[in-house]
């Protein structure tokens, strides 16, 4: 019987341990979750931002293309052009285009 008394300190100080690990492995698990969120979170606010920016250049280039297509008297050319582009009813309406035949 003594051999059970003196293993049990064992096998508590082993369970500890691996507790131990255990503990570390989860705390290290959550770490990474909140890592990995952060991360996220910026590639979503840079995918944003990027289309913000492609936004901002689309409507910066449009708007030149109409002062310069005015100012040089080429915006019939460029209203034909938009006129085999564009095929949503909305779309057409603001360059008063007629609609499609459906």
């Amino acid at each position: 019987m003594p051999t059970q008394t003196t293993d049990e300190p064992l096998v508590k100080a082993k369970l500890s341990a691996s507790e131990k690990k255990a503990a570390q492995l989860a705390a290290l698990i959550k770490q990474r979750k909140q890592i990995d969120a952060r991360i996220q979170l910026k590639a979503a606010a840079q995918k944003n931002t990027e289309r913000k920016e492609e936004t901002r250049r689309k409507i910066l280039l449009g708007a030149c293309v109409l002062e310069k297509g005015e100012e040089l008297g080429v915006l019939d050319i460029i209203k034909s052009a938009l006129d085999g582009y564009l095929t949503r009813a909305p779309d057409r309406a603001l360059f008063k285009l007629p609609e499609l035949p459906e």
